[in-house]
C-alpha cells in the first residue's frame, strides 16, 4: 500500500504581526495625545483651570487633582518627539511589510 504525498501546508502570510507591531507604534505615538484629552475633559467636566505656567487646585471626587492633571497636560509636549518618530516608524514598517509581501508572494507562487 503506498500512502499519498502529503500537500505542502499552507503558508499564510503573517498579517497578525504586523497588525500588532501597526498598534504598538500608534499606541505610543498617540500616547501623549490621550493624556492632554484626558486632562482636557477631567478639567473641563469640573470647571478647572489647567496650563503649563504652574500647579492649579483642582477638586475633582473631594480630592485636589490639580498636580496630576499639570503632569498630564504637560506630557503633551511629548507628541514633539513622538509624532515624527512614530511617523518615521510607520513609513519604515509600511516599507518592510510591502518588501516582505512581495518576497513572500513570489516564493508561495504555485508553479503553472
Amino acid at each position: 500500500m503506498t500512502k499519498a504525498p502529503v500537500a505542502a501546508a499552507q503558508v499564510r502570510f503573517p498579517w497578525l504581526v504586523y497588525g500588532i507591531i501597526w498598534t504598538v507604534i500608534m499606541l505610543l505615538t498617540l500616547l501623549p495625545l490621550f493624556s492632554v484629552l484626558f486632562t482636557a475633559g477631567v478639567a473641563g467636566a469640573n470647571g478647572c483651570q489647567v496650563d503649563e505656567g504652574s500647579v492649579h487646585s483642582c477638586m475633582v471626587m473631594g480630592q485636589d487633582w490639580g498636580e496630576l492633571l499639570y503632569f498630564t497636560g504637560v506630557m503633551g509636549w511629548l507628541m514633539l518627539v513622538t509624532f515624527p518618530l512614530g511617523g518615521g516608524a510607520f513609513i519604515v514598517w509600511l516599507i518592510v511589510l510591502i518588501i516582505h509581501r512581495l518576497a513572500w508572494r513570489r516564493a508561495h507562487r504555485s508553479p503553472a
